[in-house]
């Protein structure tokens, strides 16, 4: 092969011509010279793709145009007096070699080989210089991409990256991801089934058409490139898919070329291989560009644009392919923490709720108002909650602590925490037995007395006063009974009224008196717990209820939450504070109680008066509800622009 002649000599002095061939003979091949006079036509002539060394005199070097180095690279022999070289002078940084009197061909071929060799250093310095920047923008960018790679855990959004990223740093116009995926077998025999390995097309991408794709599965062998790829872990690059390798096993499927008008010609295949170097994926890229923000829209595009991809495109897509590989396998791993998390989070609700029965369902009802009111807060373009924004990463803590709000019921007594009338049920069993006492010790003293009537007056006689004693006798079994009934309604979990108030203290006046053992109807402890004037609880029991919130707050403190879920403990600690300081436990005002708690205090409210599953009330209407929360907005106690938010949007249906 001859060698390529890489230098253009230049003689510009024309009253000393040179022997070509001899200077050739002692210079190498690499030379071409050639002998120009005029300058017009030498820089016409002056050559792109060489190196461009003029030998010329002081005069030709300042006439020489200097916009034209601009353009060409050139380098100058110099022939001139010591003393007329100078730093001063123009495009002095281009002498190459200068001469005090023109050359012999010995000397020229000496300076032309010394020349070369300057050249060819600056050449590989240059190339190195360029492999070095390229390098180093790779990794960056490499650096880059596997940041954000590992800050992605959503499955799809990491794909639909991974494959961006991977098009963006080879210079792709178009690409394909495909993960492997384990399908159940059919059982056939009494073995156990074993999952079988499958590739699925999972996304495509095409910068210059816009190209529908579908899901779809198919079989990983040797007869589909991505099959094979996926089979063997070896890269495949192919310089144009409609020439394949005689030997090849697989095929290229023209069917979406020709649906799309499009054209695939180069190649590059690469696995997708995680940290244990198990094949999880493979991309594939299509139609390396000369210039990556070239769209192909012409046939003649795909041939003038299109390059084949480089053993650095194959390094640079591999590697990008195996951090995507352990990206995709720590979104998994992510997936699958996030999931067992919030299977212990229902479990514990679900723990939580069998304690108390009678309030099933109502942490997950208050979740979902939650979210559903952290969701329309970002979507509110006016007021105040227009500036708020809560991430996926928020509306998941306000997901989880809505979940466990309740949790610190678990450090309340059971007894207290199903506690449904005023009266335990053993304590009204007791009332119960006392007045069946009470009225079998009535029955006992009339009988007595019908005898002794009896005895007195005889059957015939006695008739009238034995139906007297037994009407004074069901008056008195009545009136207890009238007690007990009365018992029974002041026990229901309703606010009490003063008239009712004072019926309890007067029946708890009363004392039976049974052969000089004195019954009270009612003992003091049991006139206290009928006196409660709201719901069930007494003052000791409430405060024994509310110290649930800060059982939560203890036991959730104690979780290892990780940073984007710090605030769990802190949103579920303050769900039921008020804006005025009149909530519990802590009594903090407005400026104290985190937004995520002011949304849960309505939800939580909400949920508890139209709850359907409180054995001890009825349900009460939404329209009803929502007044009473009103009113708590009215006297500063609840967030107004979230309470209208919660009604304006309706957000409140969703646990109807």
């Amino acid at each position: 092969m001859e060698p390529q002649e890489i230098i253009r000599f230049i003689n510009c002095l024309t009253d000393k011509p040179l022997n070509d061939g001899k200077i050739r003979e002692m210079a190498g091949a690499e030379f071409e010279l050639t002998c120009f006079s005029d300058k017009s036509e030498l820089t016409s002539q002056l050559c792109g793709d060489k190196l461009n060394i003029l030998l010329l005199n002081r005069k030709q070097f300042n006439q020489f145009p200097t916009d034209t180095t601009s353009y060409y690279r050139v380098r100058f022999f110099l022939v001139a007096d010591e003393q007329d070289v100078s730093t001063d002078l123009l495009n002095y940084d281009l002498i190459q070699d200068w001469f005090g009197e023109a050359p012999d061909e010995k000397e020229l071929a000496f300076s032309l080989i010394r020349a070369k060799g300057d050249y060819q250093q600056r050449n590989e310095f240059s190339r190195l210089q360029k492999q070095l920047y390229l390098s180093q923008k790779n990794l960056s960018e490499l650096n880059k991409i596997g940041a954000a790679l590992n800050s992605e855990h959503e499955t799809d959004t990491l794909l639909d990256l991974i494959l961006e990223k991977c098009i963006e740093i080879t210079g792709s116009d178009a690409g394909s991801l495909y993960l492997v995926i384990e399908e159940e077998r059919a059982l056939t025999s009494l073995k156990d089934k074993k999952p079988e390995k499958k590739l699925q097309f999972k996304i495509s991408k095409n910068l210059s058409r816009d190209v529908a794709f579908t899901e779809f599965t198919m079989d990983i062998n040797n007869r589909s490139i991505a099959g094979s790829v996926a089979l063997s872990g070896d890269i495949l690059n192919l310089e144009d898919v409609r020439f394949l390798p005689k030997n090849s096993t697989f095929s290229w499927n023209r069917s979406i070329d020709e649906a799309s008008g499009y054209r695939t010609k180069s190649m590059l295949t690469v696995p997708m291989k995680n940290s244990k170097d198990e094949i999880i994926g493979v991309v594939q890229l299509i139609n390396k560009k000369l210039n990556g923000r070239v769209l192909l829209k012409e046939e003649e595009d795909f041939d003038r644009y299109i390059r084949s991809y480089s053993k650095n495109d194959e390094a640079l897509a591999l590697s990008l392919a195996c951090q995507a590989a352990v990206a995709l396998d720590n979104a998994r791993l992510y997936r699958d923490i996030t999931h067992l998390f919030e299977g212990f989070i229902r479990a514990s609700v679900t723990a939580i709720e069998s304690r108390d029965p009678t309030t099933h369902g109502h942490s997950e009802r208050v979740s979902t108002l939650c979210v559903q009111t952290a969701r329309a807060i970002n979507d509110s373009h006016e007021g105040i909650l227009a500036a708020i924004t809560f991430s996926e990463t928020q509306v998941r803590e306000i997901q989880y602590a809505a979940l466990l709000h309740d949790f610190g019921k678990i450090g309340v007594h059971e007894h207290v925490l199903v506690k449904a009338k005023k009266l335990y049920p053993a304590e009204l069993d007791v009332i119960n037995a006392r007045y069946e006492y009470i009225k079998k010790c009535i029955e006992v003293d009339y009988i007595k007395r019908k005898n002794d009537i009896l005895l007195a007056y005889g059957n015939k006689t006695a008739k009238e006063h034995m139906d007297n004693l037994e009407n004074e006798m069901m008056r008195k079994i009545d009136e207890i009974n009238g007690y007990f009934n009365f018992i029974l309604k002041a026990n229901e979990p309703t606010v009490l009224l003063d008239d009712h108030f004072e019926k309890i203290q007067e029946i708890g006046q009363i004392v039976f008196n049974h052969k000089g053992n004195r019954v009270e109807l009612l003992s003091p402890y049991e006139i206290q717990r009928l006196s409660i004037k709201r719901g069930s609880l007494s003052e000791d029991e409430r405060i024994e209820i509310e110290t649930h919130v800060t059982h939560s707050f203890r036991f959730l403190s104690k979780i290892p939450w990780t940073e984007d879920l710090r605030s769990v403990p802190a949103i579920a600690y303050a769900h039921h504070e008020k804006l005025d300081g009149s909530g519990y436990p802590r009594q903090i005002l407005r400026n104290e109680i985190p937004i995520q708690s002011r949304i849960m205090t309505i939800a939580d409210i909400f949920d508890a008066l139209t709850a359907s599953d409180r054995p001890y009330k009825k349900a009460m209407p939404a329209d009803k509800a929502l007044q009473i929360i009103e009113e708590d907005v009215k006297h500063d106690r609840v967030d107004q622009e979230i309470f209208s938010l919660f009604v304006d949007k309706k957000i409140y249906q969703a646990v109807l």
